[in-house]
């Protein structure tokens, strides 16, 4: 656990991206800014590589790098990636800078790049893990259980939760894949699971309305964006979890839970999603979804931690060769 050091988040505000950022400074008990990059055209086209947007140069009103720089940078985003360059020069190599995902120009743009295993980028200073880090902790599980969101706590067991994503870069919900997911939820309903679905923001209407229907049918639960968002207390109660395969975001989180993830393909898809999902097949976590709850043994997967440690470790080292070349 780090004290007395002070960190940035820097992504262009991507949900995605910046909750991995987030759930990394969590875990290493940082309380970071975040700060948001919007760079235009023409500068936008040459990211990663070119410079940053002049408009948001340091000295500029709302800068998103503005000075002082921060003890550790976590970004994530290609287009975060000049201004992750411009923060290292700027400082004068006194801020450790930290990259999650390939940057797309290679391993030395920061001191530490964390990579998920299906990509292909290695390097001295790439940290590569199975999963990818996010806010879904034991710790954050456990208060969940612990005190359990009463809208989800009267449900009857089993209760599975429903992670529905939505039309993405590489997969598209057809009106076929809409009615074998709520067919099979249906058939899974009857098993006697009751199912807790909540849907994004790219969930298709068509699918929306039909997941709420099947909800109402099956006395489950369907969150409609009224009250607080129960993601977290869906994994937490769940004895099982149903998830779209569009998102590995998604799919990681679930297997974090500990029980049977079950993932249902949608029509498309990418070799890098393939071979992740593969991944988390040969550990036990994951099998596709057929309109059962399967049974599943393994061991939670939280790679946050791990990478968390490996970003720890680097800013110390970093830090002591820093104090240490300082003059007298």
């Amino acid at each position: 656990m780090l004290r007395d050091v002070t960190a940035w988040v820097l992504t262009d505000g991507k949900a995605g991206d910046e909750v991995q950022c987030l759930g990394v400074a969590d875990a290493l008990g940082l309380s970071p800014e975040s700060r948001r990059v919007a760079p235009r055209a023409p500068f936008v086209w040459g990211m990663p590589w070119g410079p940053i947007d002049p408009r948001e140069g340091p000295g500029r009103p709302g800068s998103p790098i503005r000075p002082p720089y921060p003890d550790i940078l976590i970004a994530s985003g290609r287009r975060a990636v000049p201004y992750v360059r411009a923060v290292k020069r700027l400082s004068r190599g006194r801020t450790y800078t930290v990259i999650l995902k390939d940057p797309r120009s290679g391993p030395r743009v920061a001191d530490l790049i964390w990579t998920p295993e299906h990509d292909r980028l290695r390097g001295d200073n790439v940290l590569v893990t199975l999963t990818s880090p996010h806010r879904i902790s034991a710790a954050r599980l456990a208060a969940a259980r612990t005190h359990p969101d009463p809208r989800l706590a009267p449900l009857p067991r089993p209760r599975v939760a429903v992670l529905a994503g939505g039309d993405s870069r590489h997969h598209r919900f057809t009106p076929e894949d809409v009615a074998r997911l709520v067919r099979d939820l249906d058939t899974l309903a009857r098993s006697g699971a009751t199912p807790m679905i909540t849907a994004s923001r790219r969930t298709p209407a068509p699918l929306r309305e039909a997941l709420r229907g099947l909800a109402a049918r099956s006395g489950g639960f369907f969150w409609d964006g009224d009250g607080e968002n129960p993601y977290l207390a869906l994994l937490a109660l769940a004895d099982g979890v149903v998830v779209t395969a569009d998102s590995a975001n998604m799919v990681g989180e679930a297997a974090a839970t500990g029980v049977p993830v079950l993932v249902f393909e949608p029509s498309g898809g990418h070799p890098k999603l393939a071979a992740f999902i593969r991944g988390l097949e040969r550990h036990g976590a994951v099998r596709p979804f057929t309109g059962r709850l399967e049974a599943l043994t393994y061991e939670p997967l939280d790679s946050t931690p791990v990478i968390a440690a490996a970003i720890e470790a680097g800013f110390l080292r970093h830090r002591a060769a820093r104090d240490a070349s300082a003059p007298a």
